[in-house]
């Protein structure tokens, strides 16, 4: 009875530590300090518009343009990034689709999801989604991994009719991960996340005039270290256990003492 006291007790409080554990042009503005979503988006990988996940940009083109957005993504995160292109009254089939490139400008496969999309002829909106494999802290040299850093999202129309081409459309466009943890973890991470030097925002100087610098996009609390993750919880967890498991195995099977039948001078 002791025994089973102690087990629940340590599980009760393991549970509890574990809990919290577990085309160039113009750069486009970022995020401003305010915390509203950007309104514009870029051209090119160069001027592409930072956005942080859970923010919702908005930005008005044509058909035919291609637009550009960047965020933020760490190790352990899963993106999704989500796309809704509002369409003219009147236009003919349109296929539109969004791409992801990460730090290096390697295209990153959709674990599933439409990213690709035809909209059908006075259709209003069309929507797309693209959920990215799990960013790993580090990988080989020869792999295509999803590593930490700047991720740009492009979005454009891949199908259009001549007479489609320069209509005004509106989009929107928003990113959200989720926190995979200890599963995806590796042993292993860079020694800097993959945020290019050319990514880069205007800058007003003291005299008013703009410069580029470089990008200073990041999560919000921050890059992890790359070493720890809740594996580590975990490990600990199934150590204890195992441990106690073993003490709990002997007070069952050591008996209560000396066998009544072995003599007692023997």
């Amino acid at each position: 009875m002791r025994v089973t006291r102690v087990l629940g007790t340590a599980l009760l409080a393991l549970g509890l530590a574990a809990g919290p554990a577990a085309a160039d042009s113009s750069p486009s503005p970022s995020p401003s300090d305010d915390g509203k979503a950007p309104t514009r988006a870029g051209t090119s990988f160069r001027t592409a518009t930072e956005i942080e996940q859970g923010q919702q940009a908005t930005a008005s083109g044509s058909t035919g343009d291609y637009l550009y957005w960047s965020f933020p993504a760490d190790a352990g995160q899963r993106p999704t990034v989500k796309a809704t292109v509002k369409l003219p009254g009147t236009h003919g089939t349109q296929t539109w689709q969004i791409d992801v490139y990460d730090g290096l400008r390697r295209r990153q496969s959709c674990q599933y999801g439409a990213a690709t999309r035809t909209a059908a002829q006075g259709a209003s909106s069309v929507e797309l989604a693209c959920v990215l494999r799990t960013v790993r802290a580090w990988s080989e040299p020869w792999a295509n991994d999803p590593l930490p850093g700047t991720y740009y999202v492009r979005l454009t129309a891949v199908d259009l009719g001549s007479a489609d081409l320069g209509l005004p459309v509106s989009t929107e466009v928003r990113v959200d991960s989720k926190d995979i943890g200890g599963a995806a973890a590796v042993d292993g991470s860079l020694a800097k996340p993959l945020v290019p030097g050319i990514a880069v925002k205007s800058q007003a100087g003291e005299n008013g005039s703009k410069s580029a610098v470089l990008s200073s996009i990041e999560p919000d609390d921050g890059w992890s270290s790359g070493w720890w993750s809740d594996r580590w919880v975990w490990t600990a967890i199934g150590g204890l256990l195992a441990a106690l498991a073993g003490i709990g195995g002997y007070a069952l099977t050591r008996g209560s003492g000396r066998p009544s039948r072995v003599p007692p001078n023997a």
